[in-house]
């Protein structure tokens, strides 16, 4: 007789815990720059794509616009991120500054310290297979073309 072995728990409860966790430590090593590891992910979007109006921000970040705004507010008013006058005078433009690309440059180095601390502390195989699972799950849970599910 075979015995058919379901999860135990909420994949949903599993997968915050699991990401309050890996947050912490990253939290823990980007915190020693005086940035959150958000603002550092800002940082880098904006270098990456930048110079870009407010809502090609929120839409490369995966963010709401008014949640954007505040994240940025503290990164405009340290002077790491400039807000400029569009091309229309009615839109703005997101662009990095100097002293914004020596904040990012030195949150990647404690960025990398914490990705090795957890590469050491899970395993470099398990690292390797949970980025595989994730990216597999990303693909088979994203919404389809066409805007419908599959019906089960």
């Amino acid at each position: 007789m075979d015995t058919v072995v379901k999860p135990q728990g909420c994949t949903n409860f599993k997968l915050r815990q699991l990401m309050r966790r890996v947050a912490q430590h990253y939290d823990a090593e980007v915190g020693k720059t005086g940035l959150k590891t958000t603002q550092y992910s800002l940082l880098s979007t904006v270098l990456h794509l930048g110079p870009l109006r407010p809502g090609e921000l929120a839409q490369a970040m995966g963010m709401e616009a008014s949640t954007l705004t505040r994240n940025l507010r503290p990164l405009v008013e340290a002077g790491w991120v400039a807000l400029a006058a569009g091309a229309d005078g009615r839109s703005r433009t997101v662009s990095i500054t100097e002293a914004g690309r020596e904040k990012r440059q030195e949150a990647q180095r404690r960025w990398k310290v914490a990705q090795q601390g957890l590469n050491q502390r899970l395993g470099l195989a398990r690292v390797l297979a949970l980025h595989a699972l994730i990216d597999e799950s990303l693909e088979l849970l994203s919404p389809h073309p066409d805007g419908a599910d599959d019906e089960q």
